[in-house]
């Protein structure tokens, strides 16, 4: 059995920067077809899941800054996909609810993203996209903790 090269310093590093680029450009490319920006989509499941969340409650559930969501919903309540109102009981917060346009998205949105599941697991059987999920956990977990 021949023996395996060492890795460069960093290979493992480059190929997943390679492998996250690639993916989020196939996601932005797939996005494009129903009219939204890269990261409009996670907000949208936000509020799929559960409608009406405060802008604080949803820049934490997508790991963001608040003036970062702030901007994506100028955008996205310009594009007729959602609206934001006042707390009814804290005058502070705005609540952000999803307009049947945003709503009417979520059947499209859940056909490309199962269309872009099935391209980057193409080729691979159950079992190696169980591990490669395990693994995906695991390398999550070490960058996370």
């Amino acid at each position: 059995m021949a023996k395996r090269a060492p890795d460069r310093p960093g290979e493992l590093n480059n190929k997943l920067m390679r492998v996250a680029r690639a993916h989020r450009t196939l996601a932005a490319s797939l996005l494009t077809q129903v009219g939204l920006h890269p990261g409009q989509e996670a907000l949208l499941m936000e509020l799929w899941d559960e409608d009406g969340r405060t802008q604080a409650n949803l820049a934490a559930a997508l790991g963001v800054e608040p003036p970062t969501v702030t901007k994506m919903l100028q955008r996205m309540e310009a594009s007729g996909l959602v609206d934001r109102r006042p707390d009814a009981t804290d005058r502070r917060a705005i609540r952000v609810h999803l307009t049947p346009k945003g709503r009417k998205l979520k059947t499209k949105v859940d056909k490309l993203w199962t269309e872009l599941q099935s391209r980057t697991v193409a080729g691979l059987s159950d079992r190696q996209q169980a591990s490669l999920r395990s693994l995906l956990n695991s390398l999550e977990a070490n960058l996370t903790t």
